[in-house]
């Protein structure tokens, strides 16, 4: 697997580290496949019973990288990104994210389908996909209201305004905020190895039952909301948006 997304096992946790600092740990095409796959294999290995997901202490995730995105845009859902996406929905393993830094976009919706949410303080989130001419994503039309109610859903996802770690944490996006990003990765291993030592399959039956009753709903946004993504992406309003974007970077 190329450096950009490493992997590493400790007991029965498995950790995917977001690993391109020099672009903000933007994800790729090719970085949404190894994650995706990454997933599928973790939910069927008997000797996995954790997954945790991270990036730095300085950054999460920028998002999609602009430039590789509108070179090969996702068409539909056999895209990577939905692989990605449909992989972490169905994940019967519990999944744990540390977040520091920047998580924008996909880097703050992917969040709201992990079970334990680490955050710095500082950290910095945002969804800004009507900025760039587009529409939510991964279920968060969905989720996000019932959440937090739709005055608060509409001020992130449709001004898309950047809210704290700690905000994410009291608003329940996240599970605690810590005060440093070393704080909240380590925090979230110490997590994560605490969930892989517990009986794997009580703890499998008990995040099935807590899923069970949205999951198909969730799919369904999720689709739904993708279609309409693919779509956006080929409006004069994201075209505009985004050339404005790399002209800016």
């Amino acid at each position: 697997m190329p450096d950009t997304i490493r992997f590493e096992r400790e007991r029965g946790l498995l950790t995917l580290r977001i690993n391109r600092p020099e672009k903000k740990n933007a994800l790729t095409r090719a970085m949404y496949s190894h994650l995706a796959e990454a997933l599928k294999q973790a939910d069927t290995d008997p000797e996995i019973n954790a997954v945790l997901i991270t990036g730095s202490a300085e950054c999460f995730t920028a998002g999609n990288d602009i430039f590789d995105f509108l070179q090969q845009p996702p068409s539909n859902l056999d895209s990577p990104v939905f692989h990605f996406m449909l992989n972490l929905l169905e994940c019967r393993k519990p999944v744990i994210a540390a977040v520091a830094g920047a998580a924008v976009g996909i880097g703050t919706t992917m969040l709201l389908h992990c079970d334990l949410v680490y955050v710095s303080t500082d950290a910095r989130l945002r969804m800004p996909f009507v900025n760039l001419g587009l529409c939510p994503e991964f279920g968060s039309s969905l989720i996000l209201p019932r959440l937090l109610g739709h005055a608060k859903a509409a001020q992130l996802l449709l001004l898309g305004e950047a809210f704290s770690g700690e905000q994410a944490a009291a608003w329940g996006i996240a599970t605690e905020a810590l005060g440093s990003g070393e704080a909240a990765l380590a925090k979230a291993r110490e997590m994560a190895l605490r969930l892989e030592a517990l009986p794997a399959e009580a703890v499998r039956i008990s995040k099935q039952l807590m899923k069970a009753p949205d999951r198909e709903l969730v799919r369904k946004v999720i689709e739904e909301e993708g279609a309409l993504f693919t779509q956006r992406l080929r409006s004069p309003e994201a075209m505009m948006a985004l050339s404005g974007f790399i002209k800016r970077h």
